[in-house]
């Protein structure tokens, strides 16, 4: 196996942890609509470890549409995330649910990382890219990232289009870049696009199975992506890819 030169990384989940904001919007825009709580975070996470899911407002949609009773006329998209957008962007006084959101790996675990890679680093989400720059610049990471390729720039994951164009966008093989994602459809991308895939679990799934004492990779998403061809699940943090880009 060649050694990699590019580190390719997903946020919401890996750089960023979302329980209390983008996940926190998926609920409370269900809610909203169904006029009850029957939308939990274990069915966003079984419907993540699912697959197909990277664009929250059309998961929202879909929930709303599946939880609302016989008969019931399911909101436009654009209602939905219209909702989401309130409730994630905050309006006026009133803070948005991104402020709760907090950088998971240290600073300087990131730094370092950047410096062991000859290929660079690149963001893969599915967020609108407004959402990843301002999450990047809140958290003084955003100069360590070459490449970011979002929500507007095409298909969005499993398709392998946003992880082949930022290797190409950091003029790198595939076969030399590492896909890190908390989801299948990370994995799916990276694999079809010819990169190596490791998952990494969420903050909330690792705090689980450690008081269930269980392994980091236990979890619903985690098995899923293991499934789906994962070489490994890392505890939450990224230390463990000190050992991937060696110095």
């Amino acid at each position: 196996m060649s050694k990699p030169v590019a580190l390719l990384l997903d946020m919401d989940g890996v750089m960023a942890e979302v329980s209390r904001s983008y996940r926190g919007a998926i609920i409370e825009t269900c809610k909203h609509f169904l006029d009850s709580s029957v939308v939990t975070n274990e069915i966003v996470s079984a419907k993540k470890a699912a697959g197909g899911c990277n664009n929250d407002w059309v998961l929202s949609r879909d929930l709303i549409s599946e939880y609302l009773p016989e008969g019931s006329p399911v909101p436009s998209l654009d209602d939905v995330t219209e909702r989401f957008e309130l409730l994630y962007q905050g309006d006026g006084d009133i803070p948005g649910l991104h402020t709760l959101e907090t950088l998971i790996p240290a600073k300087g675990l990131l730094v370092e990382l950047r410096r062991r890679c000859p290929g660079k680093m690149a963001v893969v989400t599915g967020r609108p890219r407004s959402d990843c720059d301002k999450f990047l610049k809140l958290h003084g990471i955003d100069s360590l990232f070459d490449v970011c390729v979002c929500m507007e720039d095409g298909p969005a994951k499993p398709d392998k289009f946003p992880v082949e164009k930022a290797c190409k966008e950091l003029n790198v093989e595939p076969s030399l870049a590492v896909m890190v994602g908390d989801t299948p459809d990370d994995v799916r991308a990276g694999l079809a696009a010819g990169t190596r895939a490791i998952a990494v679990a969420t903050p909330d799934d690792y705090a689980k199975a450690v008081l269930d004492k269980r392994a980091a990779g236990s979890g619903p998403l985690a098995k899923a992506c293991l499934d789906c061809g994962a070489e490994s699940v890392m505890v939450p943090g990224l230390a463990e890819l000190l050992d991937v880009f060696e110095a």
